[in-house]
């Protein structure tokens, strides 16, 4: 079957399409319903079905007489670690840690929040709240106490997992005190907090609620899968809006894992037994679904890389890994083969490594710039497959799919849209625009199964954000544009969240923390470009009539206040003090502007903008500070 025709079946009868895939995974109850409504009169797939993710990752392959293929391998260059798990010794563990969580009084329907660096009991408590019914929201472990605070009340979890520690990359990063805090901040208190102790000498303060992650695995017992209706929120993952509140995506577990099935085989073209690495993190919807669920459902070894594409110990780290467990696809983010690529410019590393085991390599998390590209193709004679989607949808909307029809990369297109996406371009007044011309990407419902279900606890704010703009139609909030082939060019985020590294994050939450400052008037943060990361925030800042504070003082505290309740992961670290922030006559910030200056694009001057002579006070103060392209 060539692309056209699988893609025209997936759009012109996405009922018996979608019905098709169902089969290709087990249920305890088969789905007689594929399509039908929900009570918020939102399409809803497969609602009568009845299944297990974790009998589907682990159970169902020892079942068939697989239980001692390798499952799991754990390659973490910070400790000097690898360990493999074969799926009989990762179904023990996951089994008793569920055995463990139901004795502290989980019961199916109730909520676990999940904090882990980059080991394999993140992979461990995820699939124990799946065998059991409980929800799981992982939280990225570079997020801040305060950002921790604002899931935890949003979600309410009954328990929290945990570790003792992470490690970025020579710094031991202690996970258990900034637990503690986010608790003290956070309205909600969860009953328990499950511990995993790593020995590594990071401090483990006791509280009444802590329970050792060694002592109720090892003192429990195995429990079986229970069945779940397809409907049931396999996870809840926020990612960041524009409000500054982050929005928990709530993902269905039969259409998640019939998705994650069909993108194994036809999109990465991943045949079972195959090692699959994608270099992500639990805390990313990378990480739910080509991490643990995904590989694990097509019964691939997948990799849990603790370490960084560079300084762990240097950038060689992905070629050897590669070469030392025969990965034969791999995902990763641009940020990091721009990241090796500064590092070793003529390919050094890659030249000590025997790679005939990748077939493919995929990118995505971001756009991926042309000059990336292109190195990766000149050093690494395999695809490089650029594509795109997002939290909201769980895997690839755009993509070459590769067991489909290989089809000719065009540089800086994602290429074109997959099975079951019908992909659109519309004008402000929701008009269809033809090739070359940039609008806003929509997708017309029904969305195809494994995508957003709802946000948590926030369908106005769900119809709102996706839904309203465009009446039947999910809106994506990226611009791009179809050329005359119908491959899709992604040109960037329509509103105010920025993508650092892959990282979603939203510039309206941390205008508010930088105009916490006492002595800050008012402010505006965009992202502008960065050769390595994509983009990273500046910050604009006024500071207050009479305040006399040195430019260094004011950008060191604003950094840290950033860093203190987002993260590092923020990545702020240019603050620019100006007279002024450029508006309309009505008072709104020109952010677009501010954008374009610091990125030393061509643009035109708004006819609504209050002074122009504003321009040219920020370009003298971007060069002063050497911000941006003013470096």
């Amino acid at each position: 079957m060539n692309y056209k025709d699988i893609y025209d079946q997936s759009i012109q009868s996405p009922e018996s399409f979608w019905n098709e895939q169902a089969d290709q995974i087990d249920w305890y109850k088969k789905p007689s319903v594929i399509l039908s409504k929900d009570e918020n009169d939102y399409p809803l797939w497969f609602a009568d079905g009845e299944l297990n993710a974790c009998y589907l990752a682990l159970d169902k392959h020892i079942d068939d007489g697989f239980g001692e293929q390798i499952a799991i391998i754990y390659d973490s260059p910070v400790t000097q670690t690898v360990k493999k798990y074969t799926y009989n010794e990762v179904k023990s563990e996951v089994a008793k840690l569920a055995g463990g969580m139901i004795s502290l009084g989980l019961k199916k329907g109730d909520m676990a929040v999940i904090y882990m660096p980059m080991i394999p009991q993140a992979a461990f408590a995820m699939l124990a709240c799946a065998r059991i019914g409980v929800t799981h929201s992982v939280v990225f472990g570079g997020f801040a106490p305060h950002e921790l605070a604002i899931r935890i009340d949003d979600c309410k979890p009954r328990l929290i997992l945990t570790a003792s520690s992470g490690i970025e990359i020579d710094r031991l990063i202690a996970y258990k005190p900034l637990v503690d805090e986010a608790i003290a901040l956070a309205s909600h208190k969860p009953k328990k907090v499950i511990v995993f102790n790593r020995k590594l000498g990071a401090r483990i303060p006791f509280k009444k609620y802590d329970v050792d992650y060694d002592a109720i695995v090892y003192g429990s017992e195995e429990v079986a899968c229970l069945p779940v209706n397809a409907s049931h929120p396999l996870y809840v993952l926020y990612t960041s809006g524009t409000t500054g509140k982050p929005k928990g995506i709530v993902r269905d577990t039969g259409g998640c894992l019939t998705a994650l099935k069909f993108s194994m085989q036809y999109i990465y073209g991943a045949k079972q037994n195959e090692v699959f690495w994608a270099a992500s993190d639990v805390g990313w919807v990378v990480g739910h679904s080509f991490i643990v669920y995904g590989p694990l459902l097509n019964r691939n070894t997948t990799v849990i890389f603790e370490g960084k594409p560079i300084r762990t110990p240097d950038a060689s780290t992905f070629w050897r890994v590669i070469a030392e467990h025969k990965v034969s696809v791999m995902f990763t983010a641009p940020t990091a083969i721009r990241a090796i690529k500064k590092e070793d410019p003529n390919g050094e590393f890659i030249k000590q490594y025997d790679l005939s085991s990748l077939r493919t390599q995929f990118l995505a998390g971001e756009r991926c710039d042309i000059a990336t590209l292109e190195w990766y193709q000149k050093n690494i004679p395999i695809p490089a497959i650029d594509h795109w989607w997002q939290t909201e949808s769980g895997w690839p909307m755009i993509c070459n799919m590769m067991s489909v029809e290989y089809l000719p990369i065009k540089p800086g297109s994602a290429g074109k849209a997959v099975a079951g996406y019908d992909i659109r371009i519309f004008g402000e007044n929701g008009q269809e625009l033809g090739p070359n011309q940039e609008g806003y990407v929509v997708i017309k419902l029904p969305l195809p199964p494994g995508t957003m279900l709802d946000l948590w606890k926030d369908n106005e704010r769900f119809k709102s954000g996706y839904l309203n703009k465009f009446p039947g139609y999910y809106f994506s909030g990226d611009g791009g544009f179809k050329d005359e082939d119908n491959y899709i060019f992604i040109t960037g985020r329509v509103d105010d969240v920025i993508n650092v590294a892959g990282h979603r994050l939203s510039t309206a939450e941390m205008e508010e923390i930088v105009s916490s400052h006492h002595s800050i008037a008012e402010c505006a943060v965009v992202g502008i470009n960065d050769e390595l990361k994509g983009q990273i925030p500046l910050a604009l800042v006024v500071t207050k009539s009479g305040e006399d504070i040195e430019h260094f003082q004011l950008q060191y505290e604003v950094v840290q206040l950033v860093r203190q309740q987002i993260g590092a992961v923020a990545s702020l670290r240019d603050v620019a003090i100006v007279q002024r922030l450029p508006k309309t006559r009505s008072g709104k910030i020109l952010r677009k502007l501010i954008r374009s200056i610091a990125d030393g694009e061509n643009f035109q001057i708004p006819s609504t903008i209050d002074d122009e002579a504003i321009i040219e006070e920020i370009r003298e103060e971007f060069t002063k500070a050497k911000i941006g392209f003013y470096k």
